[in-house]
């Protein structure tokens, strides 16, 4: 029977695994981002529609978007585009793809949050 790993020695892996920074949560909060949205891209401001412009300023304002930083405007403005010909039935399989893509980048789905150690905490625990 192989001995059970010392968790307490130093240079132990299971205790580098336990005591990693990527098992480290940072709790998000469940109000959202509060900073200001930033200004839609010109390459397709004048191309959105009112849902498009909607969808830009809803995920600016979303928990996540407190990690983000002007740097990633891009690839929100790629998913809101992409997430818009997904809807209207125009969006080819690729399409589909960058839109999964571009969600996991910014940490908007479960597997990506649980990846990046996010979690949106409780409105309970926002006010603690």
């Amino acid at each position: 029977m192989p001995q059970a790993r010392n968790t307490t020695r130093e240079f132990s892996r299971a205790f580098r695994e336990q005591n990693s920074e990527k098992h480290a949560i940072t709790h998000l909060p469940a109000g959202g981002c509060t900073l200001p949205v930033p200004t839609i891209p010109t390459a397709v401001r004048g191309q959105w529609n009112r849902q498009q412009k909607n969808r830009w300023k809803e995920l600016w304002q979303s928990p996540q978007a407190t990690q983000w930083d002007d740097s990633v405007s891009g690839t929100v403005a790629l998913l809101v585009t992409y997430e818009s010909q997904l809807l209207s039935g125009s969006g080819a399989a690729w399409i589909a793809q960058e839109c999964r893509y571009a969600s996991d980048a910014l940490g908007l789905t479960p597997k990506a949050m649980n990846a990046l150690g996010w979690r949106i905490s409780t409105p309970k625990e926002d006010h603690q």
